[in-house]
């Protein structure tokens, strides 16, 4: 996990000084920066260290997600003020050597599918330096990101990290990878900048509500800019928009009905049964595979009464 790490002017580790779990302008920083500084942050896992390689489902099926998302920081860049915007270029992400993608038990209500898996399910994934490695030989390709980068909002208070914010937050936006250049909305003086989360990788659309969650190292550069105003999170990038980083050959599977949240259940619903039905797995180990590297993309509203979502796998991760 190559990148640009010239004058790297801070670290922040993982220790739990530099850790919190809502988003709360009342935190005191961690770190004060001025504009054009890097940062290079430790984030732990998703989980704050529930599960680790030696975890099962067992264990995985008993995490509580009160709270969750550690997050480092806050980090205040010096001059930030209401208004302005955070530029956030990020550079680096290393990851840690292993990674996971699960589902927790149907009854918690969380992931896509909920209703479709009543148990819980995990794999462990074994990272090797840009590929991580699943079952039958499968390997997707890796190319990081924070599932979670934001600044504190103006609303005073603690704010649960789970839904994404106009501020930004856990956005589970999988093209924000080294070379991206993030802008967010500054709400209160110094910014107070943090994030976490990351993913070694991810389907758009994250389905059974976990991507390939690591542990890992960000390194980030930022500036402000005085001269413009946004009401929430936007990014530069280049990708990869497929997981090779080049066209490569797809099968998809559509999901039509008058409701979008249930075309995408069915757009997904129909690819596990193709991966079941036509690569092997079990629909569990489809639901991991379909979560860190199959694609959900809108591909028609405007036909009413029914919406087109459409599921696109990579043929690539196989063997």
């Amino acid at each position: 996990m190559t990148g640009d790490t010239r004058s790297v002017d801070h670290r922040l580790s993982d220790a739990d000084g530099n850790i919190h779990n809502a988003w709360d302008n009342a935190l005191d920083p961690v770190l004060e920066i001025e504009p054009g500084e890097t940062v290079r942050f430790e984030c732990r896992d998703a989980v704050d260290r529930q599960v680790d390689v030696e975890s099962g489902v067992e264990e995985f099926a008993a995490v509580s997600f009160d709270p969750v998302h550690p997050l480092t920081g806050p980090v205040h860049v010096e001059g930030a003020e209401p208004g302005d915007v955070l530029v956030v270029e990020l550079l680096e992400f290393q990851h840690k050597g292993w990674g996971y993608t699960g589902f927790l038990p149907g009854e918690m209500g969380l992931g896509l599918l909920p209703e479709e898996f009543p148990d819980a399910g995990v794999h462990i994934w074994d990272l090797v330096g840009d590929t991580g490695h699943f079952v039958n030989g499968i390997e997707v390709p890796l190319d990081p990101f924070p599932g979670v980068i934001g600044v504190a909002p103006a609303e005073d208070g603690e704010h649960d990290t789970l839904p994404p914010r106009s501020v930004g937050g856990n956005m589970d936006v999988k093209h924000m990878t080294a070379g991206s250049t993030v802008y967010l909305p500054v709400e209160v003086e110094g910014a107070l900048f943090s994030t976490g989360d990351c993913h070694a990788a991810q389907g758009d659309g994250e389905v059974c509500v976990t991507g390939i969650e690591a542990p890992m190292f960000v390194t980030a550069r930022f500036d402000l800019r005085k001269d413009s105003t946004i009401d929430q999170p936007q990014f530069e990038t280049t990708g990869p928009f497929t997981p090779t980083g080049e066209d490569e050959p797809m099968y998809a599977t559509t999901g039509i009905a008058d409701d979008l949240m249930e075309a995408t259940k069915l757009a997904t619903k129909h690819m596990i049964e193709h991966l079941h039905a036509e690569r092997g797995l079990t629909r569990g180990e489809a639901y991991i595979l379909c979560s860190a590297a199959v694609d959900l993309k809108i591909s028609e509203v405007v036909d009413a009464p029914n919406w087109v979502v459409t599921a696109y796998l990579p043929e690539s991760v196989f063997p």
